[in-house]
């Protein structure tokens, strides 16, 4: 990696965990709705440990980086190890600068909603770089690895044991506030991951294929791929021209196949990740 791109990296990580520590700070501990994270366990455990909250998840990120390196190895990611010191260290800074926070909206429920929709913001920058907040990541890569479950269903335990545990110390009111905020947290950081790069699949069968074809290769300039058919009906040969465009192209290619031939048959499936590794040419 250039070090033009590792700088570029580097800003973009610190200022996504800078979004997540202040979600935390300025929502979620004011809220005391602990929503399925470290930071939420942190919270907890703050009741029966005279320490600052920065301090503790210190020391929780500090213990899962240990337990990472013994039990995942180093494939884990320097990134996380980042993060995970990162993390606290904005928080003690918030807890300097800001030391009697309260509520901005004075309502639980409006401090989760806040938070939800900041850290998710924080989180998708995160994965979009490759990396990720540690806490309880780590533990659903374990459970992953040791217990063989899928990485949905291991992200979402510790978070629901997490929510629960508040119950120990918060009435049923923050409980249920916790558990929903785990779930709305999860379809929420699953629209910014993927929602923002949806693109559409687009099954095209016409009698004018070679003009849409060229409208897609040289007005859209996009891929596409030919398949050779057959007719059930009539059994004439038939060409079928897929191609995978954004939001845009497809608004522009939708309009094009209206005017051109308003008879084609299309079918249009969501996608929602593309995979592509181009060959180095020699």
């Amino acid at each position: 990696m250039k070090k033009s791109e590792l700088i570029r990296e580097c800003f973009i990580i610190t200022f996504a965990t800078l979004i997540v520590s202040a979600a935390v700070f300025f929502f979620l501990l004011p809220s005391q709705v602990s929503v399925g994270s470290i930071s939420g366990l942190a919270m907890i455990l703050g009741n029966v440990i005279p320490l600052h909250m920065s301090v503790i998840t210190f020391i929780l990120n500090g213990i899962l980086l240990i337990a990472g390196f013994l039990l995942i190895g180093k494939d884990f990611g320097a990134k996380t190890v980042y993060t995970s010191l990162l993390l606290p260290l904005f928080l003690r800074v918030f807890e300097i600068y800001f030391p009697d926070f309260s509520s901005i909206n004075g309502d639980p429920f409006l401090d989760m909603v806040c938070y939800i929709f900041t850290v998710s913001i924080g989180l998708a920058i995160l994965f979009r770089e490759n990396a990720s907040s540690g806490g309880l990541d780590i533990i659903a890569k374990l459970l992953n690895k040791y217990l063989h479950m899928d990485m949905g269903k291991a992200m979402a335990l510790p978070g629901m044991c997490v929510a629960l545990s508040s119950i120990l110390f918060y009435d049923k009111k923050l409980v249920v506030l916790s558990l929903l905020g785990t779930y709305l947290n999860g379809i929420v950081l699953d629209h910014f991951i993927f929602g923002l790069n949806l693109k559409k699949r687009v099954c095209i069968i016409s009698e004018k294929e070679a003009e849409i074809r060229d409208f897609i290769l040289n007005r859209l300039h996009s891929g596409a791929t030919l398949y050779e058919g057959r007719g059930a009906y009539n059994d004439q040969p038939r060409t079928e021209i897929i191609t995978i465009v954004d939001k845009n192209e497809y608004s522009l290619l939708m309009s094009y196949l209206l005017k051109t031939d308003p008879s084609a048959f299309v079918t249009v499936y969501t996608v929602s990740e593309i995979i592509c590794r181009p060959k180095q040419k020699r």
